[in-house]
């Protein structure tokens, strides 16, 4: 059984934690970009994102990113509702902390992604449609790339292919 290192354990929840903070700030950096009627709006896309990408990535979104592959192109549903994923440490994606802990790191960034783009919506779409899109998003596109560069048994990642921040996903 892999040994959990507090040090690595720590670092990866502060970086979860700072890019955490990135999103409700992006929601401040928009809101300065609008009309001072669309302020809040703006503001709240942010911040209810995070909520509703946190939910979606708990419930299913990461077992269809880092779940065990289908098909090289999607994580299976094995892992729903973080079923299997405890302080054990998984080997496939980091085996010096716990899975919980990786799985936080990665929720941020699935977070992160549909806040950027809320700033292409801003005074320009209605928020439930925003939602649902956001939603729709994070399941059927961001999963499923997720997966074929970071997931274990993703195509690109068997091809090789690096992306240590994100900016392929």
């Amino acid at each position: 059984m892999p040994k959990i290192d507090s040090g690595d354990t720590a670092w990866v929840l502060a970086s979860a934690a700072l890019v955490m903070l990135m999103t409700p700030a992006l929601g401040f950096f928009y809101g300065g970009l609008v009309r001072r009627k669309n302020v809040l709006s703006t503001i709240m896309h942010s911040f209810f994102i995070l909520c509703l990408i946190s939910v979606q990535w708990v419930l299913w979104g990461y077992s269809l990113a880092f779940g065990p592959d289908h098909g090289h192109v999607i994580g299976g549903l094995d892992w729903v509702g973080l079923n299997h994923v405890g302080f054990t440490p998984n080997t496939d994606y980091a085996p010096t902390i716990p899975h919980q802990a990786y799985m936080v790191f990665q929720m941020m960034f699935a977070v992160i992604t549909p806040a950027l783009i809320s700033g292409a919506f801003a005074e320009r779409q209605r928020f439930k449609a925003f939602v649902i899109f956001s939603l729709l998003w994070a399941t059927f596109v961001y999963d499923p790339i997720a997966h074929w560069v970071w997931g274990a048994g993703g195509w690109l990642h068997n091809l090789g292919a690096l992306d240590f921040a994100g900016g392929t996903v």
